[in-house]
């Protein structure tokens, strides 16, 4: 008589949801601002660089988070690290919501500064807990799962403001008020369903030892960011995190390019927008995917990932044509392959870090590599924006071309850097297998 095999059981999927939902709202959060930038520059008279200063408080605000929220996480747990990090975007992106027109600059600076705080716990806290609730083997695949939610929330923010908000810009406050209450819904899901696998009271023995299946077992004490910077680890992921910038560039100025290059309008962004972030989404879990097929066939971690990444940035190389492009509708296919490309290389650059890194680290590695990706994103925004305003929509060829060569110029330091992604121990000192 053939034995049963246990069901693993998959409460780890109800964690991974509500990692999606966060995610989904962080990025709806983000996006409203770049959405609605052609409406309010007319509204609040903003130049390009006004509007640049805008982004950059955001992203200065995002760095300075990093230096801190990555360690507090994983000093005070996944739990309570990411409710702060809600409770604090949440509160700033609503504060939004109440800037009057006399102050339309300094209070947008001001509530941008205080949304690139809270939000900058967002993936050092994902990140940490799918390394937490899924075995390497998984990682790449759970967050491509949560990572296709940056997509999610960057699609419904046009549809949503689009639906409320007018050309002219009345009730323009209400999108940032939505937030608010889709945050609080989301703590107090968190709080009542997070613990950490193994003292959790609804996991089964055989999904905790599924989950802990091919990692090592780990110490509780500290790792302190002065023994991780000196790691060549620590930044070969900074590397991959430069182009985050590339990022941003389609998410807070993609509406103003398709403004100034084609006339799209703050009620017909929607559609370019969908088709741009469905095709990112799809690039996430397909990503995701791949990597972990190319393991689960015999692959090395360390070939797998990199080669998914190399495929990424080849397929991304042709949206530095995207300026010269008479048709709005390629241009936007071209953004939206980009973005799918990013996307993927996004999810196997985060899981390269708990590939190598203890997972008591990875907060932490994340939030040192973020930083750094940041500060690239804040002298691209400044030098936009001044371009714009000097020379005319000729920025954008220049920031297309950066968009479209970057990828494959920072793999090949990655690897350099990291040829073998050995794992690392707690005292991060390679295992040897």
């Amino acid at each position: 008589m053939t034995e049963r095999t246990p069901k693993i059981g998959n409460y780890r999927y109800r964690i991974l949801a509500l990692v999606f939902m966060a995610t989904t709202i962080n990025y709806f959060d983000r996006s409203i601002i770049g959405v609605m930038a052609p409406t309010l520059q007319k509204l609040f008279d903003w130049t390009n660089k006004d509007y640049a200063a805008i982004m950059v408080s955001f992203k200065i605000a995002y760095g300075i988070g990093l230096l801190f929220m990555g360690g507090i996480i994983d000093r005070f747990g996944t739990k309570i690290g990411y409710t702060i990090s809600v409770a604090v975007w949440s509160i700033f992106g609503m504060l939004h919501a109440i800037v009057t027109s006399a102050f339309s600059l300094v209070g947008f600076i001001v509530a941008r500064f205080g949304l690139g705080i809270g939000e900058s716990g967002n993936f050092p806290a994902a990140i940490k807990t799918v390394a937490e609730w899924f075995p390497k083997k998984d990682r790449a695949f759970a967050t491509g799962i949560f990572d296709a939610s940056t997509s999610v929330g960057a699609i419904l923010a046009p549809f949503i403001v689009g639906a409320i908000v007018s050309v002219n810009g009345d009730n323009w406050q209400i999108p940032f008020l939505i937030t608010g209450a889709l945050s609080s819904l989301w703590v107090i899901l968190w709080l009542k369903t997070y613990q950490k696998p193994e003292e959790h009271p609804k996991l089964s023995k055989e999904e905790l030892a599924y989950i802990n299946s091919d990692s090592e077992e780990e110490n509780t004490e500290k790792i302190a960011w002065v023994k991780l910077l000196p790691k060549r680890e620590t930044w070969a992921f900074a590397l991959t995190t430069l182009t985050d910038g590339v990022w941003w560039f389609y998410l807070f100025w993609g509406a103003k390019f398709l403004s100034d290059q084609f006339g799209v309008d703050i009620n017909n962004i929607g559609l370019p927008f969908l088709i741009i972030f469905i095709m990112a989404d799809a690039g996430s879990l397909l990503g995701g995917l791949a990597s972990g097929a190319l393991i689960k066939k015999g692959w090395t971690i360390n070939k797998a990932r990199k080669i998914t990444m190399l495929v990424c940035a080849i397929i991304i190389l042709p949206v530095a044509f995207v300026p010269v492009i008479a048709s709005k509708w390629l241009a936007v296919f071209l953004i939206g392959l980009a973005a799918a490309g990013h996307q993927s290389w996004s999810i196997n650059g985060y899981t390269l870090v708990s590939d190598v890194f203890p997972k008591k680290a990875i907060a932490s590695v994340i939030g040192i590599g973020k930083m750094v990706g940041v500060a690239v994103a804040i002298i691209a925004d400044i030098s936009l924006g001044a371009v714009l305003d000097t020379a005319g929509n000729s920025g954008y060829f220049w920031a297309f071309m950066i968009a479209g060569f970057s990828y494959i110029l920072i793999l090949g330091f990655v690897h350099l850097l990291m040829p073998k992604m050995t794992p690392l121990d707690d005292n991060l000192n390679f295992i040897v297998s």
